[in-house]
């Protein structure tokens, strides 16, 4: 009996142990780097394609917080030219290009 009390303690603190690791891994992380001459491409583009930007003059886009709900997101031009632009979406936020990490919706680069 005490051996299986044993076996089953272990067992579930083997599957904690794997529970919290996955739960590590899926943080967002960027290896990009952003630059002001992308944001002008982002600006531009969204202008000639005739995008609308999401008003708000109350939100603040910040790293790692959620894009709001109704802000359109549009795939990563072509002529961007990023290591992992699947990954990526944007939008624009009261006139300025924002970054947004599909999966989550989780800004990763503004340009206010």
């Amino acid at each position: 009996m005490r051996k299986s009390l044993l076996s089953v303690a272990a067992a579930s603190m083997f599957l904690a142990g794997v529970g919290i690791a996955a739960a590590q891994s899926s943080t967002t992380t960027t290896t990009e780097s952003w630059t002001t001459d992308q944001g002008k491409s982002f600006s531009d583009y969204s202008t000639s394609k005739k995008y609308s930007s999401y008003a708000d003059p109350k939100f603040k886009a910040t790293m790692g917080e959620e894009a709001p709900s109704g802000m359109t997101l549009h795939e990563i031009p072509d002529s961007m030219k990023l290591h992992s632009a699947e990954r990526y979406r944007y939008g624009m936020i009261n006139d300025h290009p924002v970054v947004v990490e599909q999966s989550s919706r989780k800004i990763v680069h503004s340009w206010e």
